[in-house]
């Protein structure tokens, strides 16, 4: 798996639950570029891995995964 896609709805949950904006994850390192291009294409793993990282969770709460 060379790429990753964030689930739009499990992400806004998981900022949810840490009480966290767009904010405090560019406080947290992440920058907004990112952000916003992880929620329209898919991303690198270690940049899907360092959003989690950032949210508190693990990297599997926040991606599409094939169910």
């Amino acid at each position: 798996m060379d790429q990753m896609k964030l689930n739009r709805q499990k992400y806004e949950l998981a900022k949810a639950r840490a009480c966290m904006g767009q904010k405090e994850l560019e406080e947290a390192g992440i920058p907004k570029g990112t952000l916003c291009r992880a929620l329209q294409k898919d991303i690198r793993p270690e940049t899907a891995g360092r959003i989690a990282k950032a949210l508190g969770v693990d990297v599997t709460e926040i991606i599409e995964t094939e169910e």
